[in-house]
C-alpha cells in the first residue's frame, strides 16, 4: 500500500513562486529561491517538483546535496551537482570556459588537469567559474541549480553559493538551495540573501488540520473523505503537521494491521497509541523487527553511512551475495525506507534523513561501534586509497568506533586534500579535528606532520596570528620529535610570521631551527631556513640587510640546486633577480632566467609562472614593454593558478599609470583588490594599495593619495620599507603636479635618505631620473654629479633614463652648446614616448631652462605640454605651462569649451576655438563677409582671425590654408 502522497499538499503557493522563477530564469533573468523549514517539512519534495518542472521545460539541471557524515566534505554538493551533468549525458563544450575549466576540473576530473602543484584556487574565481558553466549549459534553455541540505555544506561552498546568489540576476539560471531553520552559517546566509533582496526565502510552514487530513487522503488512495475521523483527529493531533510524520504513522498503521481497507473504505481494528517524540523511531523499529536479522543488518550498516550509500560497501560490510542483498532492498517493507538513488547509479538512499537518523538511534553504543568498524573495512577495501569524500566519510567512521589515532591520519589526510583543493577553511577544521585526536606521546610524527599542514591552512585563510601563536604548542611534542622534525616546524612558523609580516617572530623562528639543527648540520636541512630567512631580512631596517639577504639567498640557491631541492631552489633564484636587479639589471635578469630553467627542468609549472612575472616586470622595467606580463597573465589563468595571475595584474596597473592610462590602472586594482583584501593575500593587497596611491599621485589629487596610504597603513601598520616608494613615485609626483618644485625635491630626498639607511630591492624611487633632473634644474648638480648617477647599471632603466637625458639637454643649454640640447630633449621624448605624464613633465620642466639660456623650441614644447596636462586636468602645470609661454613672448589661447573637438595637429600651434570655427568655414570657401555673419561677427574681426591662422600654421596665404586645414581635418 502506497504511504506516500502522490500530489503536493499545502504547497500551491510556493509551487507557484518556484515555477514563476524558474520562467523568469529561462527568459535571461536569473535568481536564487531557498526552501527553509525543519527536518521533514517537505523542503527535498517541493525541490524534486522543481526538478520535475525545470525537466520539462528541457532546462540544464544540476543537482547536489550536503554531506551528513562527519564533518563537512569540501565542495561537496557542488561537485556532485557538476558532475550531474555528465550523469545525465548533457553534452559540455568545457573548452569553452577557457581558463576556468582547469578550475572547474579539480572538482570533475573528467574535464582535464587541475591546475598543477595543488595550486589553491581563490573561492571568487572558483565561484566565477560555475556561474559560466551554468550560463554555458542553460544558453538557449535555462540553467536549475539544486544544492540540498545547505546545513551540512562547508564554509567554502556557502562562500561560491553567496558569490551566485549576487551575480545570477542577468543569465538563465536559478539557484533553489534547501536549509533547515536550524541555527547555522548556511541560514544566516540565506536571511542575509532576503534581507538585501538578493533572494527569494520561502519557508515552509507546518500543514493545517484540513491539509493534514487531505495529506493523509492522498497517502491511502483518495481524498481526505477517505480517512477515517478516528485516524485524522490522531494524525492532526500527533503528527504537529510534519508530512513526514503523517506518512510515517500512516506507514505504521497499516504495517501493523492497525488500519485496514475494507470494501466500504478503511477501518481502525484497535486504539491508536503514539507521541510524535517515538512515532518515527517506532515506525522504523516495528519494520525492522518484521525484516529478519540479515535486514536488520543491511539497513543498520546503512545508516552508519547516513541517507545516501553505495551497494557495493554495503554489501562487503554485510556479505550478502547479489541476490540476497538486491532481495531485500527491493522487499516490501525495506521499500518504504530505502529506494534506488534518482542521481547515482549503483547507490540507494532513506526516503528522508531523519529515517537514517531513527536507525541510529536505535543502535546499541557497543552495536554502532561494531558496525563503523566494519563499514570502514569495507569502504577502505572497496575504495583504495580513499579517493574524494571517502577519506573523511571513513575517518568520521573510525572516530566513531573508537579508533582516535587512525581517525586522526584520515583527517589530517582529508585536510591535506582539502588545502591543495583550495578549500582553506575546511582544512583548518579538519586538520583541527586531526591534532585534537592524534596525541604527541603516541603518534608523535603524524601529529607533527599534520600541525605543519595546520600551519600553511592558517596562513592560507588569513589567520596568521593564529598560526604565530601556534608556536607554543611545539613544547607539546619537543620532547617525542627529533631534532629535525622540530626544526622543520619552526622553519614553517617563520613563513607564517613572515607572511604576517612579524618579522622578529619569524627570525625567532629561524634561530630556533638553526640551534636545532646545530653546527654540523647537513646543508640540506638548512637550505629552506636560509631561504625564509633572506626573506624575512628584507623587513629588517639597516644597511646590510639586503647584503645579507643575498647571501643567504645564493648558499640556498647553490645547496638546493645540488640537494636537489628544486622548490627552494627556484624560490631563491626568484629571490635573487630582486635582490640583484638594483645593482645590474642584467644579473637581475640571468637569476630570474635560472630560476625559470630550474622550474621548466623539474615540471614546477607554477615556479615557472612565479619565475615569467618577474622577467615580465624585467621586460617593461627596461623597455615599457608589457607584451610578456600580459602573456603569464593568460597562462596563469589558463593553469587555474589565479592568485598568482593578481600579481601580474598589479604589476600591469602600476606600468598602466606611469603610461598615463589612469582608467586601466584603478580598473585592475579594484579588481585585484576586490578578491585580494577578502582572502587575505596581504602582500598583494599592500603592494596594489601603495599602487593605489600612486595613480591618485600621477593624476595630481592628493585626497586620492592620501585616502589609498592611509588605507596602507591600515593593513601594513609600519611604512617603513615602503617608504622609499612612498615619496620617490607618490608623494614626489603629486607635489610636481600641484608646481611645488621644492616640496617635491623634499620628497625625492626623503626617498633617497630612506634608502640610505634600508637598501630596496625597488626601483623607480627617482634616485637615478626625476630627482637628478630636478637638482639640475636647481643649479645643485653638475656634469660631475650627472656621470656618478648615471654610471650605474640601474639607470637605464626607461622610466628614469628619460629624466636623465632632460637633465643632460639642461646642462648641454647652460654650456651653450644648443644643438647637442636640442637632440637631447628629443632623445627623451623617444625615451619617454611610453610614459605620458612623465614624458610631458619633462618637456614642461627642460622649456623654462631653455627659455632661460634661449635653446631649443619651448614654446612648441609647453603647448604640447600645456595640451596633455589641460586634457587630464591637472590645472597647476597647464596654467604654469601657459604662464612660460608669455613669458617666452607666445601668444597663448584661451581655454574654452569645445577645444576638444580641434584637431591635434591644430590645437598644437595654439589654434583657438574661434579660429577652428573660421578655419572651418574657410574649407568650404567662404569669404569674411560670409563668415562674419554665420559667426555674427565683424569682417574686421574674421579678417583678423584669418591672419592669425596664417602665421599659426606658416601657410602663405588663405587658399594655402583652407588646403592645411582640410588635410587636419580628414587626418
Amino acid at each position: 500500500m502506497r504511504t506516500r502522497a502522490s500530489l503536493m499538499v499545502g504547497r500551491d503557493d510556493e509551487l507557484r513562486t518556484v515555477g514563476q522563477a524558474l520562467y523568469a530564469a529561462r527568459s535571461g533573468a536569473g535568481r536564487a529561491v531557498f526552501l527553509a523549514g525543519e527536518g521533514g517539512i517537505g523542503k527535498s519534495r517541493l525541490a524534486a517538483a522543481a526538478a520535475d518542472l525545470g525537466f520539462a521545460a528541457d532546462m540544464s539541471i544540476l543537482r547536489g546535496r550536503g554531506s551528513s557524515v562527519g564533518p563537512m566534505v569540501p565542495f561537496r554538493s557542488l561537485a556532485e551537482a557538476l558532475m550531474s551533468l555528465l550523469r545525465a549525458g548533457d553534452a559540455v563544450d568545457i573548452e569553452a570556459l577557457g581558463p576556468y575549466r582547469p578550475v572547474l576540473a579539480r572538482l570533475v576530473p573528467d574535464w582535464g588537469p587541475p591546475p598543477p602543484g595543488g595550486a589553491s584556487t581563490s573561492l571568487v574565481v572558483l565561484a566565477e567559474a560555475v556561474l559560466r558553466l551554468a550560463a554555458l549549459v542553460g544558453r538557449g534553455r535555462g540553467c536549475l541549480i539544486i544544492l540540498d541540505d545547505l546545513q551540512d555544506a562547508d564554509a567554502e561552498t556557502l562562500a561560491v553559493v553567496e558569490y551566485l546568489v549576487d551575480n545570477l540576476d542577468r543569465q538563465p539560471t536559478m539557484l533553489l538551495g534547501t536549509v533547515r531553520t536550524e541555527p547555522c552559517p548556511a541560514l544566516d546566509l540565506v536571511r542575509s540573501a532576503a534581507q538585501r533582496r538578493s533572494a527569494v526565502l520561502i519557508e515552509l510552514n507546518r500543514l493545517a488540520d484540513d491539509e493534514v487530513r487531505r495529506l493523509a487522503g492522498a497517502c491511502l488512495g483518495g481524498d481526505a473523505t477517505h480517512v477515517p475521523e478516528q485516524v485524522a483527529e490522531h494524525l492532526c493531533a500527533h503528527t504537529g503537521g510534519i508530512p513526514l510524520l503523517v506518512e510515517e504513522l500512516l506507514s505504521g498503521m497499516l504495517s501493523s494491521g492497525l488500519l485496514v481497507s475494507e470494501t466500504d473504505g478503511w477501518r481502525v481494528t484497535g486504539t491508536i497509541q503514539t507521541t510524535v517524540s517515538t512515532t518515527l523511531a517506532r515506525s522504523v523499529a516495528g519494520r525492522l523487527a518484521k525484516l529478519g536479522a540479515p535486514g536488520r543488518e543491511l539497513l543498520s550498516v546503512a545508516a552508519v553511512l547516513g541517507r545516501r550509500f553505495p551497494l557495493a560497501v554495503i554489501q562487503t560490510a554485510t556479505g550478502l551475495d547479489d541476490r540476497e542483498l538486491l532481495s531485500y532492498l527491493h522487499a516490501e517493507l525495506t521499500a518504504q525506507l530505502v529506494a534506488p538513488d534518482e542521481e547515482i547509479s549503483g547507490w540507494y538512499a532513506f526516503q528522508h534523513p531523519l529515517i537514517a537518523e531513527a536507525l541510529q538511534t536505535l543502535l546499541h553504543p557497543a552495536e554502532r561501534s561494531r558496525l563503523t568498524r566494519q563499514v570502514a573495512d569495507a569502504v577502505e577495501r572497496c575504495y583504495p586509497g580513499l579517493p574524494g569524500e571517502w577519506c573523511q566519510i571513513t575517518a568520521s567512521l573510525r572516530l566513531t568506533s573508537g579508533d582516535r589515532s587512525s581517525a586522526g591520519r584520515l583527517f589530517a589526510e582529508a585536510g591535506r586534500r582539502a588545502l591543495d583543493q583550495g578549500a582553506a577553511n575546511s582544512a583548518v577544521t579538519l586538520l583541527d579535528k586531526a591534532t585534537g585526536l592524534l596525541t604527541p606521546d603516541d603518534d608523535a610524527q603524524d601529529y607533527a606532520d599534520a600541525f605543519a599542514t595546520l600551519l600553511y591552512a592558517l596562513a592560507e585563510t588569513g589567520q596568521v596570528e593564529r598560526a604565530v601563536a601556534a608556536a607554543g604548542e611545539l613544547d607539546r611534542i619537543s620532547g617525542v620529535l627529533d631534532r629535525r622534525s622540530r626544526a622543520q616546524l619552526h622553519t614553517r612558523l617563520a613563513w607564517a610570521a613572515a607572511v604576517a609580516g612579524r618579522t622578529t617572530d619569524g627570525l625567532t623562528q629561524v634561530e630556533i631551527s638553526r640551534r636545532l639543527l646545530g653546527p654540523d648540520a647537513a646543508d640540506e636541512d638548512l637550505a629552506p631556513v636560509d631561504a625564509v630567512a633572506a626573506h624575512l631580512m628584507l623587513d629588517v631596517a639597516g644597511p646590510g640587510q639586503v647584503r645579507i639577504a643575498e647571501s643567504l639567498a645564493r648558499r640556498a640557491a647553490a645547496v638546493a640546486e645540488a640537494a636537489p631541492l628544486p622548490m627552494v631552489a627556484c624560490q631563491a633564484w626568484q629571490l635573487l633577480g630582486a635582490l640583484s636587479r638594483g645593482r645590474d639589471p642584467d644579473e637581475g635578469t640571468a637569476c630570474l632566467e635560472r630560476a625559470r630553467e630550474l622550474a621548466v627542468r623539474h615540471g614546477l609549472r607554477l615556479e615557472e609562472i612565479h619565475a615569467l612575472i618577474r622577467l615580465g616586470n624585467d621586460d617593461a622595467l627596461r623597455d615599457g614593454n608589457v607584451d610578456r606580463l600580459e602573456q603569464v597573465r593568460q597562462e596563469a589563468s589558463q593553469v587555474g593558478a589565479v592568485t598568482t595571475r593578481y600579481q601580474a595584474e598589479a604589476s600591469l596597473a602600476l606600468y598602466a599609470t606611469l603610461r598615463g592610462d589612469f582608467a586601466d590602472a584603478e580598473a585592475l586594482l579594484d579588481q585585484v583588490l576586490g578578491v585580494t583584501t577578502r582572502l587575505k593575500l596581504l602582500e598583494t593587497t599592500r603592494y596594489a594599495l601603495l599602487l593605489r596611491a600612486i595613480v591618485g599621485a600621477h593624476r595630481g589629487r592628493r585626497r586620492e593619495m592620501d585616502a589609498a596610504l592611509a588605507e596602507l597603513r591600515h593593513w601594513a601598520g609600519d611604512l617603513a620599507q615602503l617608504t622609499p616608494r612612498v615619496h620617490g613615485l607618490a608623494r614626489s609626483w603629486c607635489a610636481l603636479l600641484e608646481e611645488n618644485r621644492p616640496r617635491a625635491l623634499e620628497e625625492l630626498s626623503r626617498a633617497l635618505d630612506a634608502e640610505e639607511r634600508s637598501p630596496s630591492i625597488y626601483q623607480l624611487t627617482g634616485r637615478y631620473g626625476l630627482r637628478l633632473l630636478l637638482r639640475v634644474l636647481n643649479g645643485e648638480a653638475d656634469e660631475a654629479e650627472y656621470a656618478a648617477v648615471t654610471s650605474a647599471p640601474v639607470s637605464q632603466l626607461r622610466w628614469d633614463r628619460q629624466f636623465a637625458l632632460f637633465a643632460k639637454a639642461v646642462l648641454y643649454g647652460r654650456a651653450g652648446r644648443r644643438a647637442e640640447a636640442a637632440d637631447t630633449v628629443a632623445e627623451a621624448e623617444r625615451v619617454g614616448a611610453p610614459y605620458a605624464t612623465g614624458r610631458h613633465m619633462g618637456l614642461r620642466l627642460v622649456s623654462e631652462a631653455a627659455v632661460a639660456d634661449n635653446w631649443g623650441t619651448p614654446v612648441e614644447w609647453l603647448r604640447t605640454a600645456e595640451e596633455y596636462f589641460h586634457t587630464v586636468e591637472v590645472t597647476a602645470v597647464a596654467s604654469a605651462c601657459r604662464a612660460l609661454m608669455r613669458r617666452a613672448g607666445a601668444s597663448v589661447a584661451q581655454r574654452r569649451r569645445g577645444v576638444q573637438a580641434i584637431p591635434s595637429a591644430l590645437r598644437s600651434v595654439g589654434v583657438t576655438v574661434r579660429e577652428y570655427e573660421i578655419l572651418q568655414l574657410l574649407i568650404e570657401r567662404l569669404g569674411n563677409r560670409e563668415i562674419a555673419e554665420r559667426l555674427h561677427l565683424s569682417p574686421r574681426t574674421v579678417e583678423k582671425h584669418v591672419a592669425s591662422l596664417i602665421a599659426k600654421t606658416g601657410q602663405r596665404d588663405r587658399i594655402a590654408l583652407s588646403e592645411f586645414g582640410s588635410m587636419a581635418l580628414s587626418a
